[in-house]
């Protein structure tokens, strides 16, 4: 018989006090505030200056190879520096010239050939494989029982949902829901830590390959930019040469509204399974810092 006098613990998000980032940009210079913004954090410096310059309509050409190299670094950081420290390994040793020669890091990726897997077999039978990163996908394949620590199908980010408030999916996966790979896992383990590490690879690929979506300004004083965690957007007007309106939007604010991602996964993670939050936390990777607390149901 069930005790209803003792529920399960569950975990639950709490996050920092935001920085007030509107007054701090809002009366400046123009050059000011953009030079400002990025300083303010420590995470997609390259993706917030330039989403405020195009909201201005202050388009740069450095901008997209900025971007590149910023998500480059930090997916390269995830798969090979980071995610594997939470298995007891010191990170993966990566070919000396990985910054300048993409094939060389694609082998790294997924072995000599240099070729990903797209078929649910090609998937599988790469993550049996210890060719390039599949070791440590299939170790994240482990950790989390198929169905687990997952997110329900959420709407993909559009110019207008992102300032919604809504439930989004908001983050490096969706610029890939239709390849071959993510839907295999889809179908296979739901959208879960493999599927979102697998983003990982799938956006890799994409800034190796140029295929990266561009900067887009759908409207007068509003920007979307790709960053590595989503889609990182800005609305921003001036007069004068300085900055009058300021308001963004991170995929960090999509993963922690009520119902979103991060509360999902943390609902489908088991109790058995909550000493992995720390790695299910840096797979979501959210850009500011948060805690996580136990709580029971009344």
């Amino acid at each position: 018989m069930l005790d209803r006098g003792h529920s399960l613990p569950r975990l639950v998000a709490v996050g920092a006090p935001s920085l007030p980032v509107a007054e701090l940009l809002v009366g400046r210079r123009i050059e000011e505030a953009t030079e400002l913004l990025p300083r303010l954090f420590n995470l997609c410096r390259a993706a917030q200056e330039g989403a405020l310059r195009l909201a201005l309509g202050i388009e740069t050409a450095a901008t997209e190879e900025a971007l590149a190299q910023e998500l480059r670094r930090e997916h390269v950081a995830k798969l090979f520096v980071v995610w594997p420290r939470h298995f007891g390994q010191p990170g993966v040793a990566l070919p000396e010239d990985w910054k300048v020669d993409s094939e060389r890091l694609l082998e790294a990726m997924f072995g000599p050939a240099a070729s990903a897997p797209k078929t649910a077999e090609e998937v599988t039978g790469f993550l049996a494989s210890d060719l390039g990163t599949a070791p440590l996908l299939r170790r994240i394949s482990e950790c989390f029982p198929i169905g687990s620590a997952t997110c329900r199908p959420l709407p993909a980010p559009t110019p207008d949902l992102l300032w919604s408030g809504e439930a989004i999916e908001n983050s490096t996966a969706a610029r890939h829901l239709g390849a071959p790979a993510m839907l295999a896992i889809e179908a296979s383990h739901g959208r879960g830590p493999l599927w979102r590490a697998w983003a990982r690879l799938e956006d890799l690929r994409a800034v190796l390959s140029g295929r990266l979506p561009r900067p887009d300004r759908p409207r007068r004083t509003y920007a979307i930019i790709p960053a590595a965690r989503g889609s990182f957007a800005v609305q921003a007007r001036a007069e004068d040469g300085r900055l009058t309106f300021f308001r963004r939007v991170t995929p960090t604010d999509h993963l922690l509204v009520p119902g979103g991602i991060l509360e999902q996964c943390l609902a489908t993670l088991p109790v058995d399974r909550q000493a992995l939050s720390p790695l299910l936390l840096d797979i979501l990777d959210p850009c500011s810092p948060l805690r996580l607390k136990e709580v029971r149901d009344a």
